[in-house]
């Protein structure tokens, strides 16, 4: 994404369009990417993709409106990277549930030199799902993690030695719960079959056998071509994002934070991995309540931890064609 161009030189159209396929890069559920972007002469809006909802794992859509969350996210810092400020509407219309916000009100503001620093980590951020090594993360790096979630209205606690051994407990519930149930490991096959389609996980992102974590990680099925090596994560922090409600701007809200930890992260060199299981339970998500002792909702756990220096970083997931999640048929005259 170019910005030696200033925006005031280009239709706000272009800015638009470019924002939504930079948001591309945004992670979601297995990579099912369940959002699509409407361009028009003066807004942006953000639809849910039903097809893309998981549901088995997902029925209530809270991963659903986290995914899209984080890819609102994405697109609202690729704009202030080219210096354009918007009015977020969330859930703008009742009448139209699957339209889950509209950017509009766009005033320029001057292009923003962290926001062009984030697009950049947005381009190198990905999940590497391997144990971390031995270096802790640092305390400070956790506090600007935390306040990045923060100015997108989500808490993140960071769980001490006892909360993590709950929280592993509860996620090998989870996962057991998962195991016996054909619906959810039919929905599991399905996305970690998806090679060639632009979506889904690959075998080239999932790890060749159960690494060695302190919270079990999900069991995909399958054995992925992922070397782990003999490495543990006794050094990584995990954490719980959390809120105040458990409504769907809120689940909304919560990829925003979501995504404003895992770029921040990203700059800061610590590997983020989501631990999304342990929320898609009702009796997990409950545990986890209890460890944030009632004060909130939990809208999904967190490994972070210092990726071992002497592995590679995975390949990146795949992404669906911009034609698939953009549509700028209003505007197509307009784009330069």
């Amino acid at each position: 994404m170019s910005h030696q161009t200033p925006a005031t030189d280009r239709p706000l159209t272009t800015a638009l369009a470019e924002a939504a396929g930079t948001a591309s890069h945004a992670p979601s559920v297995h990579n099912t990417q369940p959002w699509r972007w409407k361009v028009l002469p003066d807004s942006l809006e953000l639809r849910v993709v039903r097809d893309r909802q998981l549901t088995a794992t997902d029925p209530e859509g809270r991963l659903l409106a986290i995914s899209c969350g984080t890819a609102l996210h994405h697109a609202r810092v690729a704009l202030a990277a080219e210096g354009w400020t918007p009015v977020v509407e969330r859930l703008p219309d009742p009448a139209q549930p699957d339209l889950l916000a509209r950017l509009t009100g766009f005033r320029h503001t001057g292009a923003d030199p962290d926001a062009m620093h984030m697009v950049q980590c947005m381009q190198v951020r990905h999940t590497d799902r391997r144990p971390v090594s031995e270096e802790p993360v640092p305390a400070a790096a956790l506090s600007e993690i935390d306040r990045a979630a923060t100015r997108e209205g989500v808490n993140l606690q960071v769980l001490d030695d006892d909360q993590k051994l709950q929280l592993a407990t509860a996620a090998q519930h989870a996962a057991a719960v998962a195991a016996e149930d054909p619906q959810l490991r039919e929905e599991l096959a399905y996305w970690t079959s998806r090679a060639g389609t632009g979506a889904g996980l690959p075998p080239e992102v999932l790890p060749e056998q159960a690494p060695r974590t302190t919270v079990p990680a999900r069991d995909f099925g399958r054995p992925g071509s992922l070397p782990v090596g003999p490495g543990h994560d006794r050094a990584a922090a995990y954490g719980i994002l959390w809120g105040a409600e458990d409504e769907p701007d809120s689940w909304l809200r919560a990829g925003e934070g979501l995504s404003a930890a895992w770029l921040t992260a990203t700059r800061l060199g610590v590997s983020l991995v989501p631990l999304s299981g342990v929320v898609e339970v009702e009796g997990t998500r409950q545990v986890l309540r209890q460890l944030l002792s009632g004060l909130g909702f939990p809208y999904i756990a967190l490994r972070l931890g210092i990726a071992d220096p002497t592995h590679a970083g995975p390949p990146h997931t795949p992404r669906l064609d911009t034609a698939q999640t953009v549509d700028t048929s209003e505007v197509r005259d307009q784009l330069s």
